[in-house]
């Protein structure tokens, strides 16, 4: 029938009493309603009651009619409660705005009844600081506006997100939080109708069931995960994962085929686990349920997900171990951890302890300290070595075994399900140790080796040694632009110095510039010597030798007593050097603070014990740290704070904030509060919502630097995790705190919220980068630094260029020194500004008109966008995704180098280098190459600065004057004109054009040569700027062969990796897809002799640096030595400068002013003789 132009006497049926007449109304009104709606509007309710009538025949279409009125109406819950009472009627699989939004709308409600159900009951709240913070009379934050503020404290806040995605507030989303069954004219609550009728419920579940099922039937996986996961529903998570595997299963029936879908789902379930869930409690079952375990799970709940676990192992054929291991980092099982090594060694072949030593770098890589030194301890050992304690501390085992517990006897019921033996998982209990085969004795070993970060460290300073590309021109350029006798440049060139030759252990600069190292003087001694702990960090084999004679010694009478700085800076270097790397060094250093009396020795003998000792949790090093605290010195008092708070990293030890906090309030020295506050932040590293009890105590405060040290305890809290929350809390601080120290921590800890994100940043922080506070303009400038270094990204660049210029001298420090962060790394092929960028730094530092403050950015810049010898990059997160312990504790730390320039060596720790390392199964450098399938030069290092060489005046060139070459000019004329007049043929002149010689002085100077085959055109670019345009260097690049070989230890740059390629015909593979750092290899032809790489940083051993005597002196003054016993005594020199006491000592009475004194002339009888 023709579609109808009014509703008017259809609806007129609706009245009717027979029920044909009605059904008939609702036929003819379903078909044209969209058309129609407006006049069904107003009879809505007789649509309505037919539905409630029982005795009706159509209930299900008048509630699809009633559902598509409401619809158009834009009353979405009622529509959805409607549609899902016309039951199959209701079809999902048409397409149209209607079925889409209505199946969108019972998602959500999906998601909001699912969220009404706590996920776990077993959830305890966070340990409650016993410290009373300062609040107003309402008890609430003096900085939160209201309760809907975004400073609101995270847990108890009432506006809480409607999902773990935490998507901004929308009227057509369910908010679990809210009360069942509430007005439903308030945003975000369930309608009466689905919170207490168990039929429409029934119904939501059959709609969402329908959905999944046409998913699975589509291959479409990942939209039931996501939702599921958004309900935390882990019973659909489980039933995704294992339907996945059975379609495939059904698929490959029959054919040679590996399962990888189930195994893409998996990885997809950790990716969102890790970057998209921002509530760490859920996270956690998330990650429990794919394969993992969680202690603090009741009884019941720990069995059933074992069993889980089992049943997704089995399910799938070849387990993807590096996900299961990163999973155990995040979750902290040192148990499961050592377990699936254990796992790994038993099954015997090859290619699995070659899984096993793989995973252990990951281990060290993405664990602490404390976390590695139970996985060791638990490992199997041979028998002799289990009777026969080691020397080592970090060796020490236990002297009674744990008793076993429920736990354990669930692990071994599983391990027993699964073919591994019980005892494999308690290698600290050494049941079985007897029957270790030499080979798995041998593996073990080597595992241990791997998880004490030995070999990891060794081979990237090999790298860093043989690839060392460090441009010494630049450093000389910057020794040659500033003063040295002025402290702050001194500290700059130091620090440069450093960063530039970070880990390679190339101090030749030091050695060839002892005058200018000799201006060393206090603080700047302190900063040169910590340097050399930079420069050989990772030197394990050679670093107490080099500092031995910087190191405090015992005082002889009649003996020199050397400089306390050099002392102290010597305990720093020596921190950095072994940094987070638990030795013998941790014990050396803590004998020297303990038995310093000078308050600067004590100083960097608590940062070098804070590095060295970082993550351990040790509480006698805690203990000793608080003791030095309490003698209330402000100079040793900060270092002390950070040091507490490095030991203590991520612990968030309940006793230990107490004590912080308490002392913090009681002490009348910044320094130390500042000190402290930082330590705080660093205890609650990557505790998330755990810290905002403390976070929101801190941010009460009156005194702004507890507040600036909350802020920075939310920083390090949530960093990496881009949650929403954060951000809006720092947004806000960043605009409404009074103290611009507090509003410039809070714009920059933005990167460290964000730096997973770092193509959101300059978005954000774009407004704030043309504040009119100098402070949040340095605070976004940093902010992008952090948040995008080694990307290149041009939205940062953008708006960091304008801010070189900017008119305050610190907010140009803060760009330089993002730009160099943002640049490391890059060459022209990828961003075409690097070149301009390095010329500015190299123009700030040279300028003499420029700010101190700019020239010190300046110089830290340059070392920093060559660091590693041009081999490193900045990361804050390691090459498996997980957050960079070290990185983000060191970038943390440097950002203090605005009130403490020491601190800014810190910055290394974040170094990475860029290198592929390939090992074999016998953790040998086999010498090999990989496919790069690119050009050579896109990631090719940058050209090495040119140094202009004067070493004689240039001869002054003869000028001719303009009348002079007018006289030749006319002469010339005259003469062609007498030649001319004399020949019977005209010539055409050749005369060059003289054009504005009359504004010019002519030179005496040679034309250049023009060989044969060149255009006169070339030469002239080549003489304009003395090098290739860009065009032409791009041309060149162009040229080039796509694809090259790279030898094994190669620089591979991050962007670089997805280029990479092992040869599948090669004799080595790699046991995973390569990522950087240390790959694992399978020898396919194990029989086959191989050929190894040379290592050479183990060959060059530098000898100790001792004090020279004066008949080393003397020998040198006469020219009698060898030239190794040159490079000896330049140690020598170099060690004697800085520890020489300074003459003038800081704080000493100042030399006395020279007398009056009479002149008289000869005149006056004054004269001579």
């Amino acid at each position: 029938m023709p579609g109808l132009t009014s509703a008017a006497g259809v609806v007129g049926f609706l009245s009717e009493p027979e029920p044909e007449l009605q059904v008939f109304a609702l036929k003819v009104l379903n078909e044209e309603i969209d058309s129609l709606w407006t006049e069904v509007a107003g009879c809505v309710g007789d649509i309505e009651a037919l539905y409630e009538d029982p005795s009706f025949p159509e209930r299900e279409l008048a509630a699809l009619v009633a559902a598509k009125v409401y619809y158009n109406l834009q009353e979405y819950n009622e529509s959805m409660i409607f549609a899902l009472g016309a039951g199959k009627l209701f079809n999902i699989d048409h397409e149209g705005e209607f079925e889409d939004t209505i199946i969108s709308k019972c998602v959500d409600t999906y998601i909001a009844l699912s969220g009404t159900v706590p996920a776990s009951t077993t959830n305890q709240p966070p340990p409650q600081l016993t410290t009373a913070f300062s609040s107003n009379a309402n008890g609430a934050s003096s900085i939160s506006a209201s309760l809907a503020s975004p400073t609101t404290p995270f847990s108890q806040s009432t506006l809480p997100s409607k999902s773990l995605l935490s998507r901004q507030d929308s009227t057509t989303t369910f908010d679990p939080s809210q009360q069942i069954g509430a007005n439903p004219t308030l945003p975000g609550a369930l309608p009466a109708s689905v919170a207490s009728q168990a039929s429409v419920q029934k119904q939501l579940y059959a709609i969402i069931d329908e959905l999944f099922e046409r998913c699975f039937q589509g291959g479409s996986y990942r939209q039931v995960i996501g939702i599921a996961v958004e309900a935390r529903r882990l019973d659909v998570l489980r039933r995704a994962i294992l339907r996945a595997s059975d379609d495939e299963k059904q698929q490959l029936k029959g054919e040679n085929g590996s399962l990888i879908r189930g195994q893409d789902l998996m990885e997809y379930v950790l990716e969102i686990c890790m970057n998209v869930v921002q509530e760490r409690g859920f996270r956690n079952e998330v990650s429990f349920c794919t394969r993992q375990i969680h202690k603090k799970q009741r009884q019941a709940d720990f069995a059933q997900l074992l069993r889980l676990v089992l049943d997704l192992l089995n399910d799938i054929p070849s387990p993807d171990y590096f996900s299961i291991a990163k999973c155990i980092v995040y979750l902290n099982e040192h148990t499961m951890a050592s377990g699936l090594l254990v796992q790994l060694v038993n099954k015997g072949d090859p290619k699995s302890t070659a899984i096993a030593y793989q995973i252990a770098f990951d281990l060290y890589d993405n664990s602490t300290q404390e976390f590695l030194k139970k996985v060791r301890e638990e490992l199997p050992k041979a028998p002799e070595s289990a009777v026969v304690p080691p020397a080592d501390s970090e060796d020490r085992m236990q002297e009674e075994a744990p008793e076993p517990n429920e736990s354990d006897q669930l692990l071994g019921e599983l391990d027993d399900s699964a073919g591994v033996p019980a005892a494999a998982l308690e290698g600290g209990q050494a049941k079985k140790d007897e029957s270790l085969s030499p080979e798995a004795q041998k593996a073990f070993e080597s595992i241990r080796t791997i998880l004490s970060g030995t070999k990891t460290i060794e081979l990237d300073l090999e790298f860093l040694f043989r690839s060392n590309r460090a441009d010494m021109a630049i450093l000389n350029k910057i020794r040659d632009s500033v003063e040295a006798r002025n402290s702050i440049y001194h500290t700059a060139v130091t620090l440069a110095t450093a960063f530039m030759h970070a880990g390679t252990t190339n101090d030749s600069f030091f050695r060839q510039n002892l005058e200018w190292l000799g201006k060393a003087v206090n603080w700047s001694k302190f900063t040169a010597t910590a340097a050399l702990g930079v420069i050989h960090r990772g030197n394990l084999g050679q670093g107490q030798k080099l500092l031995e004679p910087y190191l405090p010694k015992d005082q002889i009478a009649g003996a020199n007593p050397s400089s306390a700085y050099s002392q102290g800076g010597s305990l720093y270097a020596l921190g950095l050097i072994y940094a987070n790397h638990e030795t013998f060094a941790l014990d050396l250093i803590r004998d020297h603070f303990k038995k310093a009396t000078e308050e600067v020795v004590q100083h960097g003998g608590a940062l070098g014990l804070g590095v060295a000792g970082m993550a351990t949790g040790d509480e006698s090093i805690y203990e000793d740290l608080k003791s030095v605290l309490y003698t209330d010195s402000a100079l040793n008092g900060e270092a002390v704070g950070i040091a507490m708070g490095l030991i203590m990293l991520g612990t968030g030890d309940i006793k230990a904030l107490e004590d912080m906090i308490q002392y913090a309030h009681d002490t009348q020295h910044e320094k130390i509060v500042r000190g402290l506050a930082l330590g705080m932040a660093l205890i609650m590293y990557g505790r998330q919502e755990g810290a905002d009890e403390l976070v929101n105590g801190l941010l009460d405060d009156p005194d702004p630097i507890l507040r600036y040290g909350g802020i920075q305890t939310l920083a390090l809290a949530y960093c990496g995790t881009g949650s929403n929350k954060a951000v809006r809390k720092l947004l806000h601080v960043a605009v409404s705190d009074v103290s611009d120290d507090v509003r410039r921590i809070a714009v920059m800890s933005l990167g460290f919220i964000l730096f997973r994100k770092p193509s959101s940043v300059p978005r954000m922080v774009e407004l704030l980068s043309e504040s009119y506070n100098p402070h949040v303009r340095y605070g976004a400038a940093m902010a992008l630094g952090i948040s995008c270094a080694g990307t290149g990204l041009d939205e940062a660049i953008d708006l960091l260029e304008p801010m070189i210029k900017d008119p305050t001298d610190f907010v140009r420090q803060g760009a330089l020194i993002s730009l160099s962060m943002i640049m490391v790394q890059q060459n022209e092929a990828m961003n075409p500004k690097v070149g301009t960028i390095r010329k500015t730094l190299l123009k700030a530092i040279s300028d003499r008109h420029e700010d101190a403050m700019t020239k010190f950015g300046s110089a830290i810049a340059l070392g920093v966008i060559d660091a590693g010898g041009r081999n490193c990059t900045i990361s804050l997160q390691t090459q498996t995704g997980n957050l960079n312990m070290s990185g983000i504790v060191g970038m943390a730390v440097f950002t203090q180098y605005w009130y403490w320039f020491p601190l800014t060596h810190f910055l290394s720790l974040s170094f990475t280098p860029t290198a592929i390392v390939g090992l074999d199964q016998d953790l040998e450098v086999p010498s090999f190459k990989f496919h790069s399938a690119t050009r050579p030069s896109l990631f090719d290092y940058p050209p090495e600065q040119e140094a202009k060489h004067e070493d004689a005046p240039e001869k002054v060139k003869t000028a001719v004057l303009s009348t002079t070459a007018q006289a030749k000019r006319r002469a010339q004329k005259k003469e062609k004109q007498q030649r001319r007049e004399s020949m019977d043929i005209d010539q055409t002149p050749t005369t060059p054009k003289t054009t504005h010689l009359d504004d010019k002085m002519d030179t005496d100077e040679p034309a250049p040569k023009i060989e044969e085959g060149q255009d006169a055109e070339k030469v002239d670019g080549e003489k304009k700027d003395g090098e290739a345009p860009p065009e032409s260097a791009r041309k060149r690049m162009e040229k080039e062969k796509v694809g090259y070989q790279l030898e094994n230890m190669s620089r591979v740059l991050p962007a670089q990796r997805k280029f990479i390629s092992f040869p599948p015909d090669g004799r080595y593979q790699p046991v995973k897809k390569p990522t950087g750092g240390v790959i694992l290899l399978t020898d396919s032809t194990p029989s086959e002799p191989k050929s190894l790489m040379e290592l050479k940083a183990k060959k060059a051993v530098k000898p100790a640096a001792a004090p020279a005597t004066l008949q080393d002196r003397v020998t040198e003054a006469l020219g009698q030595q060898e030239a190794a016993d040159r490079e000896i005594s330049g140690a020598a020199e170099a060690a004697g400068v800085l520890t020489a006491v300074d003459e003038d000592p800081e704080g000493g009475e100042e030399a006395e002013v020279p007398r009056e004194f009479d002149y008289f002339t000869d005149e006056e009888g004054g004269g001579g003789e």
